[in-house]
Protein backbone atom coordinates (compact mmCIF):
# COMPACT_ATOMS: atom_id res chain seq x y z
CA UNK A 1 0.00 0.00 0.00
CA UNK A 2 1.39 3.37 -1.03
CA UNK A 3 1.70 5.98 1.72
CA UNK A 4 -0.09 9.21 0.89
CA UNK A 5 1.42 12.63 1.57
CA UNK A 6 0.01 15.94 2.75
CA UNK A 7 1.19 19.35 3.93
CA UNK A 8 -0.13 22.22 5.98
CA UNK A 9 -1.18 25.08 3.71
CA UNK A 10 -0.95 27.96 6.18
CA UNK A 11 2.60 28.90 5.27
CA UNK A 12 1.70 28.93 1.57
CA UNK A 13 -1.55 30.81 2.16
CA UNK A 14 0.40 33.54 3.96
CA UNK A 15 1.75 34.49 0.54
CA UNK A 16 -1.02 33.57 -1.91
CA UNK A 17 -4.21 32.75 0.05
CA UNK A 18 -5.82 29.38 0.74
CA UNK A 19 -7.35 28.73 -2.69
CA UNK A 20 -4.07 29.28 -4.53
CA UNK A 21 -2.31 27.25 -1.84
CA UNK A 22 -4.58 24.26 -2.50
CA UNK A 23 -3.82 24.54 -6.22
CA UNK A 24 -0.06 24.69 -5.61
CA UNK A 25 -0.20 21.66 -3.30
CA UNK A 26 -2.09 19.65 -5.92
CA UNK A 27 0.26 20.71 -8.71
CA UNK A 28 3.31 19.77 -6.60
CA UNK A 29 2.11 16.18 -6.24
CA UNK A 30 0.65 16.03 -2.74
CA UNK A 31 -2.32 13.71 -2.22
CA UNK A 32 -3.96 15.83 0.48
CA UNK A 33 -3.72 19.08 2.38
CA UNK A 34 -3.80 19.99 6.05
CA UNK A 35 -6.16 22.95 6.52
CA UNK A 36 -4.54 25.59 8.72
CA UNK A 37 -7.30 27.21 10.76
CA UNK A 38 -5.28 29.58 12.95
CA UNK A 39 -6.84 32.61 11.23
CA UNK A 40 -10.21 31.73 12.72
CA UNK A 41 -8.70 33.39 15.79
CA UNK A 42 -5.09 34.46 15.28
CA UNK A 43 -3.66 35.10 18.72
CA UNK A 44 -1.20 37.93 19.32
CA UNK A 45 1.02 36.92 22.22
CA UNK A 46 2.20 40.50 22.74
CA UNK A 47 -1.18 42.14 23.21
CA UNK A 48 -2.88 38.91 24.39
CA UNK A 49 -5.72 39.55 21.96
CA UNK A 50 -6.95 38.11 18.68
CA UNK A 51 -5.67 39.99 15.64
CA UNK A 52 -7.83 40.82 12.65
CA UNK A 53 -6.24 39.49 9.45
CA UNK A 54 -8.94 39.98 6.84
CA UNK A 55 -8.94 36.22 6.20
CA UNK A 56 -12.20 34.58 5.10
CA UNK A 57 -11.63 32.19 8.00
CA UNK A 58 -12.48 34.90 10.53
CA UNK A 59 -15.76 35.76 8.81
CA UNK A 60 -19.25 34.43 9.50
CA UNK A 61 -18.90 32.43 6.27
CA UNK A 62 -15.88 30.45 7.48
CA UNK A 63 -17.63 27.07 7.28
CA UNK A 64 -18.87 27.71 3.75
CA UNK A 65 -15.40 28.94 2.74
CA UNK A 66 -13.87 25.69 4.00
CA UNK A 67 -16.50 23.71 2.13
CA UNK A 68 -15.47 25.47 -1.07
CA UNK A 69 -11.81 24.70 -0.37
CA UNK A 70 -12.70 21.03 -0.01
CA UNK A 71 -14.65 21.11 -3.26
CA UNK A 72 -11.74 22.80 -5.05
CA UNK A 73 -9.37 20.15 -3.73
CA UNK A 74 -11.56 17.33 -5.01
CA UNK A 75 -11.79 18.99 -8.43
CA UNK A 76 -7.96 18.99 -8.45
CA UNK A 77 -7.79 15.33 -7.48
CA UNK A 78 -6.74 15.72 -3.83
CA UNK A 79 -8.49 15.83 -0.46
CA UNK A 80 -8.30 17.54 2.91
CA UNK A 81 -7.02 14.91 5.34
CA UNK A 82 -6.91 17.01 8.50
CA UNK A 83 -6.75 20.48 10.00
CA UNK A 84 -5.02 22.41 12.75
CA UNK A 85 -7.13 24.42 15.19
CA UNK A 86 -6.17 27.83 16.62
CA UNK A 87 -3.98 28.00 19.71
CA UNK A 88 -3.05 28.55 22.56
CA UNK A 89 -6.02 26.82 24.15
CA UNK A 90 -5.06 28.37 27.50
CA UNK A 91 -6.78 31.56 26.28
CA UNK A 92 -10.61 31.60 26.59
CA UNK A 93 -10.98 33.42 23.26
CA UNK A 94 -9.16 30.55 21.55
CA UNK A 95 -11.11 27.88 23.43
CA UNK A 96 -14.27 29.51 22.10
CA UNK A 97 -13.05 29.00 18.52
CA UNK A 98 -12.49 25.24 18.73
CA UNK A 99 -16.04 24.15 17.94
CA UNK A 100 -15.94 26.27 14.79
CA UNK A 101 -12.62 24.63 13.87
CA UNK A 102 -14.29 21.22 14.06
CA UNK A 103 -17.13 22.42 11.82
CA UNK A 104 -14.68 23.87 9.31
CA UNK A 105 -12.71 20.63 9.26
CA UNK A 106 -15.81 18.61 8.49
CA UNK A 107 -16.90 21.08 5.80
CA UNK A 108 -13.54 20.73 4.03
CA UNK A 109 -13.73 16.94 4.24
CA UNK A 110 -11.04 16.48 6.89
CA UNK A 111 -11.17 13.50 9.23
CA UNK A 112 -8.92 14.80 12.04
CA UNK A 113 -8.54 18.19 13.74
CA UNK A 114 -5.33 18.73 15.70
CA UNK A 115 -6.12 20.61 18.92
CA UNK A 116 -3.20 21.38 21.21
CA UNK A 117 -3.44 20.57 24.89
CA UNK A 118 -2.85 23.32 27.41
CA UNK A 119 0.93 23.13 27.80
CA UNK A 120 0.87 23.54 31.57
CA UNK A 121 -2.07 21.35 32.45
CA UNK A 122 -2.11 17.72 33.54
CA UNK A 123 -3.67 14.89 31.56
CA UNK A 124 -6.74 15.02 33.80
CA UNK A 125 -7.10 18.79 33.43
CA UNK A 126 -6.72 18.68 29.65
CA UNK A 127 -9.21 15.80 29.51
CA UNK A 128 -11.90 18.21 30.70
CA UNK A 129 -11.43 20.32 27.56
CA UNK A 130 -11.36 17.34 25.21
CA UNK A 131 -14.40 15.69 26.83
CA UNK A 132 -16.29 18.95 26.45
CA UNK A 133 -15.45 19.05 22.73
CA UNK A 134 -16.05 15.37 21.93
CA UNK A 135 -19.84 15.64 21.39
CA UNK A 136 -19.23 18.33 18.76
CA UNK A 137 -16.43 16.30 17.19
CA UNK A 138 -18.67 13.25 16.95
CA UNK A 139 -21.53 15.30 15.49
CA UNK A 140 -19.09 16.52 12.82
CA UNK A 141 -17.56 13.09 12.24
CA UNK A 142 -14.11 14.52 12.99
CA UNK A 143 -11.59 13.00 15.40
CA UNK A 144 -9.58 15.26 17.70
CA UNK A 145 -5.82 14.71 17.79
CA UNK A 146 -3.82 15.96 20.73
CA UNK A 147 -0.13 16.71 20.18
CA UNK A 148 3.14 16.52 22.10
CA UNK A 149 4.22 20.01 23.13
CA UNK A 150 7.24 21.78 24.64
CA UNK A 151 8.05 24.83 26.74
CA UNK A 152 11.25 26.87 26.45
CA UNK A 153 13.63 26.70 29.41
CA UNK A 154 15.40 30.05 29.25
CA UNK A 155 17.76 29.24 32.10
CA UNK A 156 19.18 26.19 30.34
CA UNK A 157 18.45 27.47 26.81
CA UNK A 158 16.60 24.41 25.62
CA UNK A 159 13.14 22.98 25.07
CA UNK A 160 11.64 21.25 28.08
CA UNK A 161 8.57 19.33 29.19
CA UNK A 162 5.03 20.43 28.39
CA UNK A 163 1.73 18.55 28.05
CA UNK A 164 2.03 15.26 26.12
CA UNK A 165 5.75 16.01 26.07
CA UNK A 166 6.96 12.54 27.12
CA UNK A 167 5.70 9.11 26.05
CA UNK A 168 4.28 8.53 29.53
CA UNK A 169 2.41 11.84 29.68
CA UNK A 170 1.12 11.48 26.13
CA UNK A 171 -0.27 8.03 26.92
CA UNK A 172 -1.79 9.45 30.11
CA UNK A 173 -3.63 12.10 28.06
CA UNK A 174 -5.08 9.47 25.74
CA UNK A 175 -6.13 7.24 28.64
CA UNK A 176 -7.66 10.12 30.61
CA UNK A 177 -10.18 10.67 27.81
CA UNK A 178 -10.43 7.02 26.73
CA UNK A 179 -12.49 7.61 23.61
CA UNK A 180 -11.74 6.60 20.01
CA UNK A 181 -12.45 10.17 18.94
CA UNK A 182 -9.33 11.40 20.77
CA UNK A 183 -6.18 10.23 18.99
CA UNK A 184 -2.50 11.12 18.91
CA UNK A 185 -0.64 13.42 16.53
CA UNK A 186 3.06 12.77 17.08
CA UNK A 187 5.16 15.79 16.19
CA UNK A 188 8.51 14.13 15.57
CA UNK A 189 10.35 17.46 15.53
CA UNK A 190 9.04 18.43 18.95
CA UNK A 191 10.00 15.02 20.31
CA UNK A 192 13.54 15.36 18.93
CA UNK A 193 14.06 18.67 20.78
CA UNK A 194 13.70 17.16 24.25
CA UNK A 195 16.09 14.23 24.05
CA UNK A 196 17.53 15.25 27.41
CA UNK A 197 14.29 13.94 28.93
CA UNK A 198 15.44 10.44 28.04
CA UNK A 199 13.41 9.32 25.03
CA UNK A 200 13.37 9.52 21.23
CA UNK A 201 10.57 10.20 18.74
CA UNK A 202 10.57 6.47 18.01
CA UNK A 203 10.03 5.69 21.70
CA UNK A 204 7.01 8.00 21.74
CA UNK A 205 5.50 6.38 18.65
CA UNK A 206 5.91 2.85 20.02
CA UNK A 207 4.48 3.82 23.42
CA UNK A 208 1.35 5.27 21.80
CA UNK A 209 0.83 2.39 19.38
CA UNK A 210 -2.37 2.48 17.39
CA UNK A 211 -3.40 5.78 19.04
CA UNK A 212 -1.02 7.41 16.53
CA UNK A 213 -3.34 8.35 13.68
CA UNK A 214 -1.58 11.39 12.30
CA UNK A 215 1.87 12.97 12.23
CA UNK A 216 3.64 16.31 12.00
CA UNK A 217 6.77 15.66 9.97
CA UNK A 218 9.61 18.15 9.69
CA UNK A 219 13.31 18.52 10.50
CA UNK A 220 15.41 20.51 12.95
CA UNK A 221 18.84 20.70 14.57
CA UNK A 222 17.66 18.69 17.63
CA UNK A 223 17.51 21.94 19.62
CA UNK A 224 15.26 24.56 17.99
CA UNK A 225 11.78 24.25 16.49
CA UNK A 226 12.86 24.98 12.91
CA UNK A 227 10.12 23.22 10.89
CA UNK A 228 12.27 22.57 7.82
CA UNK A 229 11.77 19.87 5.21
CA UNK A 230 12.70 16.27 6.13
CA UNK A 231 16.27 15.19 5.36
CA UNK A 232 17.52 18.81 5.39
CA UNK A 233 18.93 19.03 8.93
CA UNK A 234 19.93 16.64 11.72
CA UNK A 235 17.00 14.40 12.56
CA UNK A 236 17.47 10.68 11.89
CA UNK A 237 14.30 9.41 10.26
CA UNK A 238 15.35 5.72 10.03
CA UNK A 239 14.29 4.82 13.60
CA UNK A 240 11.14 6.92 13.25
CA UNK A 241 10.09 4.98 10.15
CA UNK A 242 10.97 1.69 11.86
CA UNK A 243 8.78 2.64 14.83
CA UNK A 244 5.88 3.56 12.53
CA UNK A 245 6.26 0.20 10.82
CA UNK A 246 6.33 -1.55 14.21
CA UNK A 247 2.94 -0.09 15.18
CA UNK A 248 1.51 -0.70 11.70
CA UNK A 249 0.94 2.97 10.90
CA UNK A 250 -1.00 3.30 7.66
CA UNK A 251 -2.04 6.94 7.88
CA UNK A 252 -1.02 10.00 5.93
CA UNK A 253 2.48 11.48 6.08
CA UNK A 254 1.72 15.15 6.80
CA UNK A 255 4.43 17.80 6.62
CA UNK A 256 4.48 20.75 9.00
CA UNK A 257 7.33 22.67 7.38
CA UNK A 258 5.86 26.13 7.72
CA UNK A 259 9.26 27.87 7.87
CA UNK A 260 10.50 26.50 4.52
CA UNK A 261 9.01 29.18 2.27
CA UNK A 262 10.21 31.94 4.58
CA UNK A 263 13.79 30.93 3.81
CA UNK A 264 13.22 32.35 0.33
CA UNK A 265 11.13 35.37 1.21
CA UNK A 266 8.13 34.04 -0.63
CA UNK A 267 9.95 33.97 -3.96
CA UNK A 268 9.45 31.13 -6.46
CA UNK A 269 6.71 29.66 -4.30
CA UNK A 270 5.70 26.90 -6.74
CA UNK A 271 9.31 25.69 -6.89
CA UNK A 272 9.64 25.53 -3.13
CA UNK A 273 6.28 23.81 -2.67
CA UNK A 274 7.58 21.16 -5.07
CA UNK A 275 10.66 20.84 -2.83
CA UNK A 276 8.30 20.20 0.07
CA UNK A 277 6.49 17.55 -1.93
CA UNK A 278 9.74 15.92 -3.02
CA UNK A 279 10.88 15.61 0.60
CA UNK A 280 7.55 14.08 1.61
CA UNK A 281 7.68 11.65 -1.30
CA UNK A 282 11.21 10.57 -0.35
CA UNK A 283 10.10 9.94 3.21
CA UNK A 284 6.98 8.04 2.13
CA UNK A 285 8.96 5.96 -0.37
CA UNK A 286 11.50 5.04 2.31
CA UNK A 287 8.64 3.95 4.56
CA UNK A 288 6.95 1.91 1.83
CA UNK A 289 10.25 0.20 1.00
CA UNK A 290 10.76 -0.66 4.67
CA UNK A 291 7.26 -2.07 4.96
CA UNK A 292 7.67 -4.22 1.85
CA UNK A 293 11.00 -5.59 3.05
CA UNK A 294 9.56 -6.48 6.45
CA UNK A 295 6.58 -8.21 4.87
CA UNK A 296 8.62 -10.36 2.47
Amino acid sequence: MKTTISTEIGSIANYVGEEAAVRLVAEAGFDSFDLTLKNIALYDYGSRTVKKTGSPLESTDAVEYCRRLGELARELGITCNQSHAPYPVSEPVIRDSLRLALECTAAAGGEICVIHPNNRKSAEENAEMYLELLPYAKACGVKIATENMWEWDGKNHRADFAACGTPEDFVAHIKAVNDPYLVACVDVGHASMVGHLGFTPADMIVALGDSVQTLHLHDNDLHDDLHRIPYSLQMDYAPILAALDQIGYSGVFTLEVYKHLDLFGGQDIALHVREMADSAKALAQAYDTLRRSNND
